[in-house]
C-alpha cells in the first residue's frame, strides 16, 4: 500500500505459485519476495523469476523474518539482490525501489 501510495504499480501475490504467475503477467522492474511463502517458497521463486525472466529485468528483494548469515548467503544464491530482515524501514525500502527503478529505467534507454 505505501508504495502504490508513492505512485508505483504495485502487484500482489500470496503464494509462490501466484508470485510466478504474477510476475509473468506484470514483468516487474523489481520484487519483494518473502521467503516463508507458501507452495513455493521465496528462494524457489527467486530461481523461477530469474530463469524465467533473466537477470537484468528485475531487482529482487527478499523482506523476511530470515536475517541469519546463511540465511543471506542462501539468498544470494538463489538469485536475490538484497536481503532486508523484518521489520524493515520503509525509508530503506523506497531507496531500493527508487534506485531500482532507476537503474532498470537507464538500462532500457
Amino acid at each position: 500500500m505505501l508504495l502504490a501510495t508513492d505512485g508505483h504499480e504495485v502487484r500482489t501475490a500470496f503464494d509462490g505459485d501466484a508470485a510466478l504467475a504474477v510476475a509473468a503477467e506484470f514483468r516487474p522492474q523489481i520484487a519483494l519476495i518473502d521467503i516463508g511463502l507458501p507452495k513455493k517458497n521465496g528462494y524457489e521463486v527467486a530461481v523461477e523469476l530469474r530463469r524465467l525472466l533473466g537477470s537484468e529485468h528485475m531487482l529482487l528483494v527478499a523482506l523476511t523474518g530470515w536475517g541469519q548469515a546463511g540465511d543471506k548467503e542462501r539468498a544470494r544464491s538463489a538469485g536475490f539482490d538484497e536481503h532486508l530482515t523484518k521489520p524493515v524501514d520503509f525509508e530503506l525500502v523506497r531507496s531500493l525501489v527508487g534506485a531500482g527503478t532507476s537503474a532498470r529505467n537507464d538500462a532500457r534507454a
